[in-house]
């Protein structure tokens, strides 16, 4: 009996080994990533958005076996706009064994690029500032740089404004952020763009520009380039509109045409401003929802898939955040086509040769991200959109400014 029971249990425990073994295999591997952003504290309006775009599409890879049996792990963490705190999730990332890093802030970007250098990881971050790139091997920028898209603004204003040379100011965040494509701006009009710089803001915490404004329009200025986050553009623009000074068109004599990048403008911006952002003038290389296209479609789809609310659904920077999750996972799907095992240095390897034929169309963006071993920028197209009865709307055909090779 004894000697049946022995035989029994062999035969259970190799049965289970027969059908433990294959489930094993087919779980496949887990390639980990990280994100530090911030989902508290400033700017956490777009980095709240952009978390959830990362979080979902991730989600999505996993739960339609996009990689097959394997699956990427994205650890995300809050770092409140704080480099202390970033430097810290990165350093817990490593630890962890991560392939890809998506970062958030550009102080905290730059801050990081000597880590970023001896860790030799490629980086996807939120930071879309040029002085990202300067000495640096593994920072690729999803789109356009803040530089590229206020010279755009720049260009644009000069080829539509009527009646000598325009008189514009700068209006920007008090952070590296925000200073960030101020002398590219200069340098393209040192280089021939036809505006004058009249004056350069960097706005406060204070809730009144009613001074400034007054300011500038004295002095002439007609246009306000912003590059800074939604909040200050709505409070300046409801502080324009008690004052009379938001122009009804483009370039309306004794009014101020507003126009503004990427983080300035969107959905949340018209819900902050209200009426007031009606004719505000807005680039960046993103889809906006209320425009019909592939990818809004797969934007609100998933959203919709992910339970997030109407908000998070049509923002651009759950468009953004996205994107960054799409090429992230590009690059380990074009690797593992290729038989590479997914290490640090060959998604490396697939991002440097993410051009020519082989250029990705993520559908959230109006252009091809391309990126090379000289071109770390990747979708180098911009967008205009202009806000008609409270909606974003396309102006134009997507385009590439002029003025950022001349200043190269």
């Amino acid at each position: 009996m004894k000697k049946n029971n022995v035989i029994k249990w062999t035969f259970l425990l190799a049965a289970i080994g027969v059908l433990t073994l294959p489930a094993q295999a087919l779980a496949g591997e887990v390639y980990k990533l990280g994100l530090s952003l911030a989902i508290t504290g400033p700017t956490s309006d777009a980095g709240n958005p952009y978390s959830k775009g990362v979080e979902d599409y991730f989600n999505f890879v996993n739960d339609t076996k996009m990689l097959g049996d394997d699956k990427i792990e994205c650890t995300i963490r809050d770092d409140q706009y704080k480099n202390d705190i970033t430097k810290r999730n990165f350093e817990d990332f490593l630890d962890q064994g991560i392939v890809f890093y998506l970062n958030y802030s550009t102080g905290s970007t730059l801050a990081l690029k000597n880590d970023f250098e001896e860790e030799q990881i490629p980086v996807l971050p939120a930071s879309f500032h040029a002085g990202n790139l300067v000495d640096s091997n593994y920072i690729f920028l999803p789109i356009a740089s803040y530089s590229a898209q206020m010279i755009g603004l720049t260009e644009y204003v000069s080829k539509n404004h009527k009646g000598g040379k325009p008189k514009v100011a700068m209006f920007i965040h008090p952070s590296a952020f925000g200073r960030g494509p101020v002398e590219d701006v200069k340098k393209a009009v040192a280089a021939g763009l036809d505006v004058e710089i009249v004056e350069v803001v960097e706005h406060g915490k204070d809730l009144d520009n009613t001074a400034m404004l007054k300011r500038l329009s004295s002095k002439g200025v007609q246009y306000v380039l912003s590059h800074t986050v939604q909040s200050p553009v709505a409070t300046m623009l409801k502080d324009a509109s008690s004052l009379g000074l938001v122009a009804t068109s483009f370039g309306e004599e004794g009014k101020i045409t507003f126009l503004g990048a990427h983080y300035t403008g969107g959905n949340d911006l018209v819900a902050l401003a209200g009426d007031s952002a009606e004719n505000f003038y807005w680039t960046t290389s993103y889809i906006v929802t209320s425009e019909p296209g592939e990818g809004t479609d797969l934007q609100l789809a998933l959203a919709k898939k992910y339970n997030r609310d109407e908000k998070a659904a049509n923002s651009h920077n759950y468009a953004n955040g996205m994107m960054v999750a799409q090429v992230a996972t590009e690059v380990i799907r074009r690797a593992k086509s290729k038989g590479k095992e997914i290490t640090k240095e060959t998604l490396y390897e697939e991002l440097l040769g993410m051009n020519g034929d082989n250029a990705f169309s993520p559908k959230t963006t109006v252009g091809d991200v391309t990126f090379s071993e000289t071109d770390h920028a990747g979708v180098d197209t911009l967008q205009l959109y202009v806000v008609k009865n409270s909606t974003f709307m396309s102006e134009g055909s997507p385009f590439v400014p002029e003025y950022t090779d001349k200043i190269k």
